[in-house]
């Protein structure tokens, strides 16, 4: 009996020890695949937390505005482009992105901003005037007068990819100390103390939750908060919610509470901007203030954080009492934790909300431009991941041309569409002479639209506008051509391609029999156009489009001459560019700079140009130009801005089908183009479509007069209208003009046809800008 007893005891401890053993192997186990499985999760967290976390549009920036003394800019031009910015009107002007304007003097706390070329502080900056002329700039914190200063440069637009989530990275130094104080105070008041999770917090929460039979409190910590967002699903299960507290421990252990706050400042969503999600409190501040976040106020933070609870529940443009409640309890216990004074508290929550008139972002405007931002960004930076990094893109944009130009196409179209049934479109392009860079760029009437960009792909005949690439090949031989040169004006036949014949005509049908080479292109006749062309020969009349910046192909015929080949508005632009600037060759850019997400320069656009025509002939045939605005087929601008010096050259298809404009004053050069989609008449010629287009973009604006040097080889030189010959100043009927001289024989008669050996030229003691204008002493 006694060994039965002690058998069955050893079996009991047998089989006791065998669950034993196998709990620890089933806890061996456990713990292994525990261990494996906290493995990969710190692998997960390590590879997204460490590198790019989010997908974060281009950021792109217009051009900076240059303040200079002496410079020709109004006090309402400055005002207008710091309201563009979000400047605050103040009383007194002592915080970041605040001014003050009285009596022509304006002090200014130009925010701090970091350039391409660097970081620039806030700087304290007091600018007056004299009249229209900046008459001094004072820099307070330097405590000296400075020549030059430039605001911080517009954000027009962020480029969203296909997530539809839009961000603006900040980091805590960007941000006002109160608001990651305010945050955990509001969302997790142990944050500090915690180690990702807080199981007193959840329990209190489901106590909460159970006694109210419904959800009315959150458990979770920032930390949880933040891995829901960046690695979880909404999936409601508890598996989700054991992955989320074991993510959030790894996170805790692996990263300082610092950067944990940091992440979740970028990644917390705080509303909706149509179909796009707006995320973090950089994006939040613009979205709802209108400024950057580091110039919030207290009231500001709070509504922000008081946000966080349910963005769509307390949307402050929908629901503003609901908020104003929320936002004066955020604020309560920042008093509560003497964050603010009472006397704060009771100030602050007397203020109205302060919302940014506009609910909309700089998303999606001025689709044109941002067109060829892109396709220039494509090539700056080949891999796409590079461009959802949170890139600073500098460009060239001006905004106000870029406003300018969208309205003068708008109105002037509908203007001409009143009596017409075909319908109209019509692009343009507006470009400095000087630096290449592009100011504005409309695809079409329609503004807003992203479709087809008429600009940068709508191949179009050019008709006249190839005319002075003819008269340049010919200026570039001064032995043989001048602007006096006559050229023929009679019915003329020619061998086309295939052996067709070709007889081209004049607008008018008329003909001269024999024009100065000046009047011919003023005119824009055909006849004597290409009479020149044939002289000159199409092989170095092709050559003189392609140094102009034409890289399109086109056909060596005859009818090169007139036009025959077809080119977008930009291609023309780079065109007109190249003689608007002396002939010397810069190519058109968007894009100057590009900064990464951390303010490292990854690309600047290289200082490049080429002198790819001769300086003097080129100054010849902007003379012409001018010409052609004065009394040729632009006359328009000259009665339109009498005391302004502009030149340009408009341009008619067969059938008028395009009406052109190409011109330029001092500073920029503007092409337009009107026209009908399917290629059909519409009855316009280039002084009938497009130049009115041009006109009302200079009217409103202020344009500068036409001002360059005086090439050395170049005079006035004196004609006989009739045969071109040298003659002495002031005969009947003679023509005065530009030449070069050195090329030039003596004349060899006076006015009443008497042989002459030498004629003072007291012409040449006249300045340049007399001569060119017929000013006399």
């Amino acid at each position: 009996m006694a060994k039965k007893q002690t058998k069955s005891k050893a079996n009991t401890s047998s089989k006791r020890g065998g669950w034993l053993r196998l709990i620890l192997k089933l806890l061996l186990v456990a713990m292994i695949g525990l261990a494996a499985y906290l493995f990969y999760l710190d692998a997960q967290i390590k590879h997204s937390f460490t590198g790019n976390k989010w997908q974060v549009p281009a950021q792109i920036f217009a051009r900076p505005l240059v303040i200079s003394k002496g410079q020709e800019i109004t006090p309402k031009e400055i005002l207008d482009e710091l309201k563009l910015l979000g400047y605050r009107s103040v009383s007194k002007a002592d915080s970041s992105g605040e001014y003050h304007y009285q009596a022509g003097v304006l002090k200014l706390m130009r925010r701090g901003f970091q350039f391409a070329d660097g970081n620039e502080p806030m700087r304290e900056l007091v600018i007056s005037w004299n009249g229209e002329r900046i008459a001094s700039i004072q820099d307070l914190g330097m405590q000296q007068d400075i020549g030059n200063v430039r605001l911080e440069p517009w954000l027009v637009t962020r480029m969203v990819s296909s997530s539809r989530e839009d961000r603006m990275l900040l980091t805590l130094d960007e941000v006002p100390d109160l608001l990651p104080k305010a945050l955990t105070l509001v969302e997790d008041k142990n944050f500090y103390d915690h180690h990702g999770v807080a199981p007193l917090s959840i329990l209190r929460a489901l106590m909460a939750n159970i006694a109210a039979g419904r959800t009315v409190q959150g458990g979770s910590t920032l930390t949880q908060q933040l891995v829901k967002n960046l690695y979880l699903t909404r999936e409601r299960s508890i598996t989700r919610k054991v992955k989320e507290a074991l993510m959030a421990i790894l996170i805790d252990a692996r990263y300082s509470k610092s950067e944990i706050l940091q992440a979740y400042l970028n990644e917390v969503f705080l509303g909706q901007n149509g179909d796009m999600a707006v995320h973090g409190f950089g994006l939040a501040s613009y979205f709802y203030f209108d400024r950057p976040a580091n110039e919030l106020n207290v009231p500001e933070i709070a509504t922000l954080v008081a946000m966080i609870k349910g963005p769509s529940f307390y949307n402050p443009r929908r629901y503003p009492e609901r908020v104003k409640e929320r936002r004066d309890l955020v604020m309560r216990i920042l008093f509560d934790a003497n964050e603010i004074t009472r006397q704060e508290y009771e100030r602050y929550i007397s203020t109205p909300l302060g919302l940014a008139t506009d609910g909309r972002l700089a998303s999606g405007q001025h689709p044109a431009f941002m067109d060829r931002v892109r396709r220039e960004l494509s090539e700056i930076l080949a891999d796409p991941s590079l461009r959802d990094s949170g890139v600073k893109v500098f460009t060239t944009l001006d905004i106000y041309a870029q406003r300018r130009a969208e309205l003068s196409v708008k109105e002037t179209l509908a203007g001409l569409q009143s009596d017409r049934s075909v319908a109209l479109e019509s692009a343009m392009v507006v470009s400095d002479i000087s630096s290449g860079e592009i100011r504005a760029i409309v695809g079409g009437k329609e503004i807003g639209f992203q479709g087809f960009n008429r600009a940068l792909d709508a191949h179009r005949q050019v008709g006249s506008l190839i005319k002075p690439a003819v008269y340049l090949a010919a200026l570039e031989d001064p032995t043989r051509f001048n602007l006096a040169t006559p050229l023929q004006d009679n019915p003329i036949t020619l061998k086309s391609t295939g052996g067709k014949l070709w007889s081209p005509q004049n607008a008018d049908k008329q003909f001269r029999g024999q024009v100065p080479l000046v009047e011919a292109i003023s005119h824009s006749l055909n006849v004597p156009t290409v009479n020149l062309g044939m002289q000159v020969g199409l092989d170095n009349i092709a050559h003189t489009i392609r140094q102009l910046g034409v890289e399109s192909e086109f056909r060596e015929v005859p009818a090169l001459t007139l036009g025959a080949m077809s080119l977008t508005p930009v291609e023309i632009n780079q065109m007109y560019q190249t003689l608007s600037n002396n002939g010397r060759y810069i190519p058109l850019h968007a894009v100057t700079a590009v900064v990464s997400a951390n303010n490292r320069l990854l690309w600047k656009q290289a200082e490049y140009y080429s002198q790819r025509v001769d300086e003097a002939a080129t100054y010849l045939l902007n003379y012409a130009l001018y010409k052609v605005t004065t009394e040729g087929t632009a006359k328009r601008i000259g009665s339109t801005f009498p005391s302004v010096n502009m030149a340009g050259k408009t341009g008619t298809t067969d059938d008028y089908r395009d009406s052109w404009f190409s011109g330029f004053d001092r500073n920029n050069v503007i092409t337009v183009w009107v026209g009908n989609d399917e290629n059909q008449p519409v009855s316009l010629t280039g002084a009938g479509g497009a130049l009115p287009v041009f006109i009302r973009y200079q009217q409103l604006q202020t344009p500068k007069s036409l001002s360059r040097r005086f090439p050395a080889a170049l005079g006035i030189a004196h004609f006989d209208a009739m045969t071109g010959e040298v003659t002495v100043p002031g005969c009947p009927d003679s023509l005065s003009v530009p030449a070069i001289l050195d090329v030039l024989p003596p004349p060899r008669q006076d006015c009443l046809g008497r042989p002459v050996e030498s004629v003072p030229d007291t012409e040449q003691k006249k300045s340049w800008w007399k001569k060119l204008f017929g000013i006399k002493n």
